[in-house]
């Protein structure tokens, strides 16, 4: 996890991914290395070369502020990003660890899920785990059946790339996702297993963990391909959880009047009609292999 130098390993994937023709120089098979080269980042962000060396190497942690703003210009960070490179910049003081409780989900807020039976909804654990779901959540998706683990499930379970039709970018959002709910605690032992494990599995994850990308996804856009009712389209928002760290509820909606609203009317009758436990129950806080 290069819990060492977490900066450092930032800097050098960032710059990995950086195009320099975008910046006219000269690229292609011209180069040797990924990206721009150390000195050129330097050059770039109005730093010495030896001193952006010192950064990368992990001799010098703690840039100051303008140096921050620099990196994230040259290396085209979107808000969140920057924040996580600051983050990594001014680590919180160290604290002493206290083991972590249980994921649960408050009963209010499984009874509250329970009353949506024409909208699919979620929660989600710190490390993408579904801790509860309600009936519709799950008939729409199968990856979002309580106690599975959704990057698991996405990189892992072939029936994944059936349900998604647009894989490569839940894949690769499902992994800045990741990064971003683990924020700068990557000695959580639950998420070393599940890196662990993911990176020993499958390559498509361990590129995109390479990519130390972090995006929160707070709204967008899903495609679901459905066994019984075809595709659906569904517009999704995410709500983090109060009293309850880490958690993410994350609700789905159809456009009024369109196909998918149709098919999700459906399903959600059918749901009713199969008399699917109507009390979503939280995933127990396991390895579900």
């Amino acid at each position: 996890m290069d819990s060492d130098n977490r900066l450092g390993t930032f800097l050098r994937a960032r710059r990995e991914l950086v195009r320099p023709e975008d910046f006219g120089l000269p690229g292609g098979g011209q180069r040797r290395v990924a990206g721009l080269r150390r000195e050129e980042i330097a050059l770039l962000a109005g730093v010495s070369a030896d001193y952006y060396i010192r950064l990368e190497q992990g001799r010098d942690k703690h840039p100051s502020e303008q140096v921050v703003t620099a990196l994230a210009r040259v290396f085209s960070l979107d808000d969140e990003a920057t924040a996580h490179l600051r983050e990594l910049a001014r680590p919180a003081p160290a604290r002493a660890k206290r083991p972590r409780r249980p994921e649960r989900v408050a009963p209010g807020l499984l009874r509250l899920m329970d009353l949506w039976e024409r909208t699919p909804a979620l929660v989600l654990g710190r490390s993408l785990d579904v801790l509860a779901a309600n009936p519709l959540a799950v008939a729409v998706n199968a990856c979002s059946v309580p106690g599975i683990n959704q990057v698991r499930m996405v990189f892992l379970d072939p029936q994944a790339r059936q349900v998604y039709p647009e894989w490569s970018s839940i894949a690769a959002d499902t992994v800045a996702s990741l990064r971003a709910a683990a924020g700068t605690d990557l000695d959580d032992p639950r998420l070393t297993e599940l890196v662990g494990e993911l990176s020993l599995k499958s390559e498509e994850f361990r590129q995109l963990w390479a990519r130390h990308d972090v995006r929160t996804k707070t709204s967008g856009v899903k495609r679901f391909h459905h066994e019984m009712v075809g595709e659906l389209t569904l517009s999704y928002e995410s709500f983090t959880v109060n009293g309850a760290p880490g958690e993410t509820l994350i609700v789905y909606h159809a456009e009024p009047g369109s196909p998918s609203e149709r098919s999700l009317s459906l399903l959600g009758s059918l749901t009713v009609d199969a008399g699917a436990d109507p009390q979503p129950q939280p995933a127990a806080h396991h390895d579900n292999r």
